[in-house]
């Protein structure tokens, strides 16, 4: 079943706040957000901690109720059919949602057991399953001996078990070592390819995004500040990426007047010790960039010349770096706490 215009799933003008606490003003973690995602493809949400992607989220699968807006999932609105919504979709949340004391096969029936499914029904899905995700020989061992990127893989079958029409996934690689996170995309690649299902994915990190989404949207403060195909977004950025790291002892002003000298760079900016610029060659561009750094007496360690990426675009349309908006998301969390 989809939303009356097709698509799987359809979010509205929506809004969320939570309290600030201790006199605090409220934090709004969703700021008029709205989206669309066609039917049998993997859409996602990528944004540092705290940009409101998980909350989103827990919106649409109805874990929480926004201030204002609407939202449908498989054409079911979550606000008057939440039941309903629950019984369309897989939900793997970023923590583990196993029994560490049980097996993986007994995990796997239990889950299809309280989606109604019948015990037989339970056990074949859970077998088919098992071997999907490499876990057949794991499958009578308690999962506290699984690995990590044993125990997200079963965490996933978990949220197939029903044949669910969406599937959540929220941040479903996080701490996991990079072996790992790189095994469970490609099984994920395949679970799409085979289940024909809707994905909803959020994500940190950038090289998931850019090789799991068919389509994404950037969220930054609540907000979608812009979204497409990765190819897209990424294209969307006229040149190539002119990239200098400074040395240590350099001054960054300095070396930001110097570059703002070439003519053939534009879009001159930096972050820390990192600055950044685009040129419609890049390749050529760079010795002048270079010749112009070292005779303000810059020092620079390293230059690099790259096509476009996810992190140019967050760039250009926040006016930050991916990772200095995540250490800032960081250093907030930590703070709170």
């Amino acid at each position: 079943m989809a939303s009356q215009n097709g698509s799987a799933l359809v979010a509205e003008h929506l809004v969320k706040s939570y309290s600030g606490g201790r006199g605090k003003p409220a934090i709004r973690a969703v700021d008029d957000l709205g989206f669309e995602v066609a039917s049998g493809t993997v859409f996602g949400l990528l944004g540092p901690n705290g940009a409101g992607k998980s909350t989103t989220m827990k919106i649409l699968s109805t874990l929480a109720r926004a201030d204002s807006g609407a939202a449908f999932v498989a054409g079911i609105d979550v606000t008057r059919n939440p039941g309903r919504v629950r019984r369309a979709i897989g939900f793997v949340a970023q923590k583990p949602v196993s029994d560490p004391n049980d097996t993986g096969a007994e995990n796997l029936v239990l889950a299809g057991r309280l989606q109604g499914m019948s015990g037989r029904s339970a056990r074949a899905r859970a077998a088919e399953l098992l071997d999907r995700f490499g876990l057949t020989e794991h499958a009578r061992r308690s999962v506290r001996s699984y690995s990590g990127g044993m125990a997200r893989k079963l965490d996933v079958a978990i949220g197939l078990m029903h044949h669910p029409q969406v599937l959540f996934l929220d941040e479903p690689t996080t701490g996991l070592d990079p072996e790992a996170r790189a095994e469970l995309w490609a099984e994920l690649e395949r679970m799409t390819a085979s289940e024909n299902l809707t994905v909803l994915l959020t994500t940190h990190y950038l090289d998931e995004a850019d090789r799991l989404a068919d389509r994404l949207a950037i969220v930054d403060h609540g907000r979608i500040v812009v979204g497409g195909t990765p190819e897209e977004l990424k294209n969307g950025l006229r040149g190539d990426a002119v990239i200098v790291e400074l040395a240590p002892d350099a001054d960054p002003f300095a070396a930001l007047t110097a570059l703002e000298r070439v003519d053939a760079l534009r879009e001159v900016g930096g972050d820390g010790r990192t600055l950044r610029a685009r040129a419609d060659n890049g390749a050529a561009t760079l010795p002048a960039a270079l010749a112009s750094l070292e005779a303000a007496a810059v020092t620079v360690a390293s230059a690099t010349v790259a096509r476009p990426s996810l992190d140019d675009v967050y760039l250009r349309h926040t006016g930050r770096t991916f990772t200095r908006a995540q250490e800032s998301a960081e250093h907030v969390l930590e703070t709170a706490s």
